[in-house]
């Protein structure tokens, strides 16, 4: 199916069902994914199909930024959130740090009420950098599609050989200062059946949530095209259930479905 990639290293605002009113930072090039996982799932395509990749030097994001929130706030049109995510992981950027740091100021002096939110897969969280600028973010979301290895390396196709365990225990060292976000669906690829909501999974993947300790979880399916044929959307109810049955567990979690 058709994919898509940003051209820009600002995108938006657009409305994101999840965040609201989103003002997006690209960290990855324009037209080129650059990630460690090749997720079966993932809007820009995968890995390789637009060329390597690479990053958007430190002093072109922020000076865009910069430009943009100015305009925004000029205008009376701040966003909700601004939002990282682009064409690929953007905690492997060299300068992560640097750039959540930059873009903390800029939001203070530009949109005081606007969120910074990172959405990433968790791959680097070992760095400690990285784990300390994504620990000073409003929103720390972070990728977990499953609590069942085989599934999971279906599913995402990581580069690294790190177990469920393993991505637990790490999740663990944000002291619940973080939002789960899982992609549920069902399909065939490569001869595999691949379903998330299975009873299995369902029960492995609560129980993880029990272990990590999130304050916010996100639920969502498939919204736009994939790469890989053959993957079905989760009914909105199934995710309903399954919500209601975090929200048992952990009382004090918020949990969110989207539309």
């Amino acid at each position: 199916m058709d994919t898509f990639l940003f051209d820009s290293i600002i995108v938006g605002p657009i409305r994101s069902r999840r965040l609201g009113r989103s003002l997006g930072v690209n960290l990855l090039a324009p037209n080129a994914k650059l990630c460690n996982f090749d997720c079966i799932y993932c809007e820009c395509g995968w890995n390789g199909a637009h060329g390597g990749g690479g990053f958007n030097p430190y002093e072109e994001v922020v000076s865009a930024l910069e430009e943009r929130l100015r305009a925004l706030a000029d205008g009376g049109e701040l966003p909700d959130v601004l939002t990282f995510a682009g064409n690929g992981e953007p905690t492997l950027h060299p300068d992560f740090d640097r750039i959540i740091d930059a873009t903390l100021q800029l939001r203070d002096r530009y949109a005081p009420k606007t969120e910074v939110a990172v959405l990433s897969n968790a791959t680097m969280i070992d760095r400690e950098a990285v784990r300390a600028a994504l620990s000073r973010v409003d929103r720390n979301i972070l990728k977990f599609d499953s609590a069942i290895d085989a599934t999971l390396r279906r599913i995402n196709q990581p580069q690294n050989n790190r177990t469920v365990a393993q991505i637990i225990e790490l999740l663990q060292r944000f002291g619940g200062e973080l939002t789960i976000q899982t992609m549920w669906l069902r399909g065939d690829y490569k001869g595999c059946r691949i379903d998330n909501t299975t009873p299995e999974e369902v029960e492995a993947y609560l129980d993880a949530l029990v272990r990590i300790g999130p304050r916010e979880v996100m639920l969502y399916t498939i919204d736009r095209n994939t790469p890989a044929d053959g993957l079905q959307k989760v009914s909105h109810a199934e995710m309903v259930s399954i919500a209601t049955r975090i929200s048992t567990l952990l009382p004090d979690t918020v949990v969110s479905v989207a539309q």
